[in-house]
Formats: C-alpha cells, sequence, structure tokens
C-alpha cells in the first residue's frame, strides 16, 4: 500500500503534502492509501480525510487526548484506524485501546523528516508491542516508520513488524524498483 505523510509545521517541524495532493494520488490510486496524519488536533480532519480518499487513518497518540473517542471516529467514516507512537513513548500506554487499533505505527525516528538514522531501541518496543497484541488477543498490525533500511528490515520482521515504511532508502535509490524487489526477497 502506500504510505503518505501528512505534516503541519506545528505537531512537526516540517511541512509535507496538503489535502489537494492526497486528492489527486486518491482519484489514481489502485492500492490502499495508508494516511499518517502528523498534525495537531486530528479529530478536526477526520471526516475530510475519508472524503479524500483515505483507506487507512494514522493518529499520534500524542497529540489525542481522547484516543478512543477518536479511533471510533475514524472507523465511523469507513476507514481503518491507526495509531502513532513517537519514539519516547512507551507502548504500555495502548493496553485499554488495542483491540480498537487496527494499526500501530512504531516511529523509529523523531517525525518529521526524512533521512534521519534508526533509532535502535525500536526492536525491544516492536517486541513489547507484539507481545501486548497477542495477551490482548488483538489483531493488530505493527507498521515501523523511520529509518527502515536493507540492513535493519529482516530484524524488525523477526522481532514482530508486519508493515515497513521505507520512504527516504527507497527514494535516495538510484534504482527505486530494484530497491523495493531487494527490501521483499529480505523479509520473505
Amino acid at each position: 500500500w502506500h504510505h503518505i505523510d501528512i505534516m503541519d509545521g506545528v505537531f512537526v517541524p516540517n511541512i509535507s503534502f496538503g489535502m489537494p495532493v492526497l486528492k489527486a494520488i486518491s482519484v489514481h490510486a489502485t492500492k490502499t492509501l495508508d494516511v499518517h496524519l502528523m498534525i495537531v488536533d486530528p479529530d478536526r480532519y477526520i471526516k475530510t480525510f475519508a472524503n479524500l480518499g483515505a483507506d487507512r487513518l494514522t493518529v499520534h497518540y500524542e497529540a489525542c487526548p481522547h484516543l478512543h473517542r477518536t479511533l471510533q471516529a475514524i472507523k465511523a467514516e469507513g476507514m481503518l484506524a491507526g495509531v502513532a507512537l513517537n519514539p519516547h513513548t512507551n507502548v504500555s500506554l495502548l493496553e485499554d485501546t488495542i483491540n480498537d487499533i487496527d494499526l500501530v505505527c512504531v516511529m523509529s525516528v523523531n517525525p518529521g523528516f526524512g533521512g534521519q538514522s534508526f533509532i535502535e531501541n525500536t526492536y525491544d518496543k516492536v517486541k513489547a508491542l507484539k507481545a501486548l497484541i497477542e495477551r490482548k488477543g488483538a489483531k493488530t498490525l505493527i507498521e515501523i516508520d523511520g529509518g527502515v533500511s536493507s540492513e535493519n528490515a529482516k530484524q524488525l520482521v523477526e522481532a514482530g513488524a508486519n508493515v515497513l515504511v521505507a520512504g527516504s532508502f527507497i527514494f535516495k535509490s538510484n534504482q527505486p524498483k530494484q530497491t523495493i524487489e531487494e527490501l521483499k526477497k529480505i523479509i520473505a
């Protein structure tokens, strides 16, 4: 699927794609649109992003004072609900909501800029999240976002990751299609 970051320059220091770009992508997309909101007050925009074609909407735990209500609002609009965790946020904070979450996006860099170095304690965080999901009997997927490369992809999947976001690794490659195929072989 396609992972699209939406940044507002407030929650994170960078600005990225806006709503018109997402709409243009959704008109032509043939794969799932996984929209990752790195914005303040994401609740205000849930209906808007549903109307723009998002299939999966991920909000940051740190931006949602009423996470359960936010998750329910996302699902009420027909989207799958995701929660992103910044590197310093403990997975145990999802204990009460994990069964309502379709995907947890573990940030393995500080959000807002591409090309950062992978934060090594991500492996332990993924293992802890996988244990929580299994203990609660949830069907939640684990997505890793940031610093993903051929050097850490296999270990991330072994730790419990289901989805890898490898934007900088792929787009900085001279041969993006070959790089994608290389990643697929590594994690197969």
